[in-house]
């Protein structure tokens, strides 16, 4: 399906060596902050440059009256040793500032903390979300610094779970995106792989600075978040209409996609999960894919659009000046409280679990099609729809629950989250209802190309499976 080669970075720690020479003239990381990302960024980045025995030291930044100081120097950041300090204290000297705090905090401090950056010195952010903002702003970064984004595909908390269990192996984390958006002194390519490559990213691929924040805001509104909360609210409303128990209807909806369903993707892909289907579960799959897939992709479009519009930064801003508390869970619906000893139950594939996986895999090529329709890379599509999704994402909603999930990931996220549920559960109980939707093409599932390229970046995957208590 590529229009042609995409060029990757194999990670791990067989290559931890080379950060040495990725960072030569740099002494000073700053990362900036201590949320979703900062501190799995900021102590893998200083464990695998200790490992790698470079120079480079990493030193974390926070706001004068911040209340993570002593989390910090639980994780092993010390005033005392000059690794920990206020932003005044940290950036000014830094040669690299791994910007990390959140969205909203970038929008209002992003004159403030690049203010203090010397001259030459490199600007490094995790998420496009400030390059959108400064776009709808008309607004731009100094010129006399270096910006780029090492964007990893998944939560914070996977990031440092997966780098620690894999310490004994090959190095293994979250696969990231990375983008020179200015390169002021030649060496910030360099920077970008190697940071990438300090934080544990397995593999790297590259993007835009546009691209990655487009395509992961739409991501996160569709399948990776909202989506799977609104599939399995659902299946399970669904469920429950068909008779079945609470227990039953759980099981077959939220329980089945994060456990039994993503599991199988995440083994064999989306083509691999259909293969091993019995003839009257294909069947079945067949019908909730039809029944997802077409309002799944109108969505997605109309998700891009919002996005690209600029409404979805200009609403996520607005959102967070009305907070006025913490934001409400999402798990209202009474479903949710049966969790418990249900999130350990073994789910079998059935007829009812193969409708709940056909329509799971309609929300993920919807998505793809739609961003490789918008021009985006196929390396970018398939870990921001399915590998981030089913690696990365669902194993902590099939431990802990969907609220778990959604809140270790970023405000923007969260609110997201939140807005686009509801509109994506309407649409999939609409269709569920509607006998009409059962049969309108399961050509665009058979024919994807994207089943070949899915293949291709599963087998680059580490070994390492992340386990979540």
């Amino acid at each position: 399906m590529s229009s042609g080669p995409e060029q990757f970075l194999r990670g791990g720690r067989k290559v931890f060596p080379l950060l040495s020479a990725a960072f030569e003239g740099v002494n000073e990381i700053a990362v900036v902050g201590w949320g979703s990302q900062a501190p799995a960024q900021a102590q893998n980045g200083r464990d695998s440059l200790l490992e790698a025995g470079s120079k480079a030291m990493v030193r974390v930044a926070l706001r004068d009256d911040s209340e993570k100081f002593q989390v910090a120097r639980l994780a092993g950041f010390r005033q005392e040793e000059g690794t920990l300090g206020t932003f005044a204290e940290i950036i000014p000297t830094a040669d690299m500032v791994v910007l990390l705090i959140n969205d909203n905090a970038q929008t209002e401090r992003w004159q403030e903390i690049t203010g203090m950056m010397k001259p030459g010195a490199t600007l490094c952010v995790s998420h496009g979300f400030l390059f959108g903002y400064l776009d709808s702003i008309q607004a731009s970064l100094r010129d006399d610094i270096n910006v780029i984004l090492v964007a990893p595909k998944g939560m914070g908390p996977s990031l440092r779970r997966l780098y620690n269990q894999s310490r004994d192996t090959e190095g293994a984390g979250i696969n990231s995106s990375v983008a020179v958006v200015k390169d002021l002194t030649g060496c910030a390519l360099d920077y970008a792989l190697g940071w990438s490559i300090a934080i544990g990213s397995p593999v790297t691929f590259f993007t835009t600075g546009e691209n990655e924040w487009k395509s992961d805001l739409t991501g996160e509104r569709h399948v990776l978040l909202a989506g799977i909360w609104a599939l399995s609210e659902a299946l399970y409303e669904y469920f429950r209409s068909l008779g079945r128990s609470k227990e039953e209807a759980f099981l077959l909806s939220a329980r089945g996609l994060t456990s039994t369903v993503t599991e199988l993707i995440s083994k064999n892909g989306l083509e691999g999960l259909y293969e091993s289907l019995t003839p009257s579960e294909r069947q079945i799959f067949e019908v909730g894919y039809n029944k997802a897939y077409l309002p799944a992709r109108q969505l997605a479009l109309d998700i891009y659009e919002s996005v690209s519009s600029g409404d979805e930064i200009r609403d996520v801003i607005q959102a967070n000046r009305n907070l006025a508390a913490a934001l409400p869970s999402i798990e209202t619906s009474g479903m949710w409280k049966l969790g418990g000893e249900l999130y350990r139950a073994d789910v079998p594939m059935s007829d009812d679990l193969a409708l709940a996986a056909g329509m799971y895999a309609g929300m993920v090529l919807a998505l793809m099609d739609v961003l490789r329709s918008k021009g985006h890379a196929i390396t970018e599509i398939v870990n921001e729809s399915l590998i981030e999704a089913v690696d990365s994402l669902t194993p902590f909603m099939n431990a802990r629950g969907v609220a778990y999930m959604v809140d270790n990931c970023s405000v923007t996220a969260r609110l997201g989250t939140r807005k686009w549920g509801p509109p994506i559960k309407l649409a999939f109980l609409a269709s569920l209802a509607d006998k009409s939707s059962d049969s309108s093409g399961f050509g665009s599932f058979r024919e994807s190309l994207f089943h070949g390229d899915i293949k291709k970046l599963f087998a680059l995957r580490p070994s390492t499976k992340i386990a979540v208590e």
